[in-house]
């Protein structure tokens, strides 16, 4: 199969996952169906045509506001379904499909990105991480872990591998919220990292936590005195960006710091 028609056919999957992001996005924290229930426009609550909802080119087409009331449409929208298609893009860019491992393991990272992207929007603006996130990424994890365990032979050490990094962060993290009553880190963080690093193995989750411990560091206080945010800090969406810069990129640059300053 041509190589583009293939980024073809994954940018398309991606922008209408990420269509259904924004769905979740808006409907999860009213805590409504997200499988029940046309889209409608938020202002006038005119359900939407097929036309109206076709990710990014709608946005485009109707120049950003409902067809109906003229209301501005949120620039969330299309954001939301290009970065789910470009993430997907790249994702098979970088891991290519020559086996049918590396395929379903592509899928899978595909998925958890946009779980990744829709509970970072979620936290950041109601600093709660939705459970069902979590469960959905540690599915995940479990499949890739049972699939790579027959794909390689019954490898049981990339088993204890995952196994150990689904407690090297998150048991850390469970520490620190019991030693500050829950005041140093959330819960739906600690889940997020136990999460991620079942899918990851301890060496990725450890270098993602570290990753998004660096954003949020340098960041957060930007945005505390540009924005005069408050000082509580949502850090799943830098914990997220961490998951994903070690998933695509980790191993990589693991190698490279090994390679490089202690080889």
């Amino acid at each position: 199969m041509n190589e583009y028609i293939v980024y073809v056919f994954v940018l398309i999957y991606g922008l209408l996952i990420g269509s259904f992001l924004n769905v979740c996005i808006y409907r999860i924290p009213e805590e409504s169906s997200i499988v029940v229930g046309r889209s409608h426009c938020m202002y006038c609550n005119t359900q939407l045509k097929w036309y109206e909802l076709v990710p990014v080119f709608s946005y485009i087409f109707l120049l950003g506001k409902c067809r109906t009331c003229k209301e501005k449409i949120s620039i969330q929208y299309p954001i939301i379904e290009a970065l789910n298609g470009m993430m997907y893009v790249l994702v098979f860019y970088l891991y290519g499909w020559d086996t049918m491992l590396t395929i379903l393991l592509n899928v899978i990272y595909c998925l958890v990105i946009s779980a990744l992207i829709a509970l970072s929007v979620i936290d950041f603006r109601t600093n709660t991480i939705p459970v069902g996130f979590n469960i959905f990424i540690m599915v995940m994890g479990l499949i890739a872990v049972f699939v790579k365990y027959f794909w390689y032979g019954k490898n049981t050490d990339m088993v204890l591998d995952h196994t150990i990094g689904f407690f090297a962060i998150s048991l850390f993290l469970l520490l620190i919220f019991y030693a500050t009553k829950g005041r140093g880190i959330g819960g739906g963080d600690i889940k997020l990292m136990a999460a991620a690093g079942l899918l990851l193995g301890w060496e990725l989750i450890v270098f993602a936590f570290f990753g998004g411990c660096i954003l949020a560091a340098f960041i957060h206080p930007i945005r505390m005195r540009i924005s005069n945010i408050s000082r509580v800090l949502a850090f799943g969406p830098y914990l997220s960006v961490g998951i994903v810069i070690a998933m695509l990129f980790g191993n990589q640059i693991i190698d490279w710091y090994l390679q490089t300053y202690i080889v």
